[in-house]
């Protein structure tokens, strides 16, 4: 009965190490999907500056700030952290920018589909997993990290 108890613990033990061996590649691809997805957004505002103003006037309610400051702030977020993200440098900074700027999206509009809310939902679970765990092995993070270790 106890060698039965150990090999079940040896097989199970054995299988976590090798989904441990995908955890880096998981959070890649879950940089890569947000990354996108707000890098994408922040393309389209670029290519139509005045409807972006515009929406940012009429359309969306982001509060403290002018809709001016909102729009630029807003759509360099949407540009320049998703970059960092996906090359994996301060991953755990940019994943909470865009935390930032996924909520004030959701808060900004006075109405939102279900489909729409829930994936902002999504990209904001991945975005806290990579907030909490890290951009993992296959990031500038990591290199960096084991760069400082070793000197």
């Amino acid at each position: 009965m106890k060698n039965h108890v150990v090999k079940m613990i040896t097989f199970y033990n054995k299988g976590t190490d090798f989904i441990n061996m995908l955890q880096p590649l998981a959070l890649l691809f879950a940089r890569a999907y947000v990354a996108w997805i707000f890098f994408a957004a922040g393309l389209t505002k670029l290519k139509d500056w005045d409807s972006t103003l515009f929406l940012f006037e009429e359309e969306y309610s982001v509060p403290f700030i002018s809709f001016e400051l909102a729009a630029y702030l807003g759509t360099a977020g949407e540009i320049l952290l998703p970059i960092a993200l996906i090359l994996g440098i301060a991953s755990r900074f940019s994943a909470l920018g865009l935390s930032v700027v996924n909520i004030i999206a959701v808060l900004s509009l006075e109405e939102i589909a279900k489909a729409a809310l829930y994936g902002h939902i999504i990209w904001g679970l991945l975005l806290l997993l990579i907030v909490l765990f890290g951009a993992g092995k296959l990031s500038a993070d990591s290199v960096i990290k084991h760069q400082i270790r070793g000197s």
